[in-house]
């Protein structure tokens, strides 16, 4: 009986001990707010917690188009880093809002074809190929262009480029930004255009490929540290991370290439 007790106590202790050290650990976390461009979504969710689990920092970051979250740092949003396009960047540098010695390329993404997981996958290798393959699917679906999406924008002007803007407008379903390909996972539409790494992060969809690289425009990632940063070195740290050589691999695996 004797040993049974002491044994209980030990066990309480050790239990009390965890508690406190978890406890202790919570509260040294430091965290860091982040406003990132989507295009860097699918990346993110595997660099963040890498990030997360390497130093004391929590990063809670919030995701949206980069002309949507440079106009909440307009407003006055706070935040530690933020992860846009260049031009944002350039803009809210020149405002006063970001570091300018902080800027920092972080990756780009090209525009890609989605497909519904498993079907049949058309060569878009070439520029006839690619044409062919938009001229044979029965619907497509891409961003409204009146909505500003820079991939959207750019195709539309493509397919005038290519001569076949009536063909494709007949059978095209405009999309918003907030479903992007979703409707080549529902079988409305069975070919869907947007960024090579936002087309992973939809369920049932999968990235047939990239546009044929004369065809191809670039959306780059930049990143700048708040001129009114809580945790500037935190945010330093998070840049070095994210330009290291280990995430590189990881941004060719979700459509992304490096600087």
């Amino acid at each position: 009986m004797a040993g049974t007790s002491i044994t209980k106590t030990i066990v309480i202790s050790a239990m009390a001990a965890f508690s406190v050290l978890a406890a202790s650990n919570v509260a040294q976390a430091v965290e860091l707010k982040v406003l990132s461009s989507t295009a860097l979504k699918a990346a993110m969710e595997e660099l963040g917690p890498q990030f997360e689990h390497a130093t004391e920092y929590k990063l809670a970051i919030a995701f949206g188009p980069s002309a949507s979250l440079k106009q909440q740092i307009e407003s006055g949003a706070t935040f530690d880093l933020a992860l846009i396009t260049p031009a944002s960047i350039d803009d809210l540098i020149k405002q006063g809002k970001i570091d300018a010695a902080s800027r920092s390329n972080i990756a780009r993404t090209g525009i890609g074809v989605a497909i519904r997981a498993g079907a049949a996958k058309p060569d878009i290798g070439t520029v006839a190929a690619f044409k062919r393959a938009l001229l044979d699917a029965k619907s497509i679906t891409y961003g409204d262009p009146a909505r500003g999406g820079l991939s959207s924008v750019y195709f539309v002007s493509l397919l005038e480029r290519l001569g076949i803007a009536d063909q494709i407008k007949a059978k095209a379903r405009l999309g918003t930004a907030s479903e992007g390909v979703r409707p080549v996972a529902t079988g409305e539409a069975e070919l869907g255009i947007g960024q090579a790494s936002e087309i992973p992060l939809v369920p049932g969809v999968e990235l047939l490929g990239p546009l044929p690289t004369e065809l191809q425009s670039y959306t780059s990632v930049t990143a700048g540290i708040a001129s009114r940063a809580k945790d500037g070195t935190g945010a330093k740290a998070l840049i070095e991370f994210l330009t290291a050589p280990a995430a590189v691999e990881i941004y060719k695996a979700k459509g992304m290439e490096p600087g």
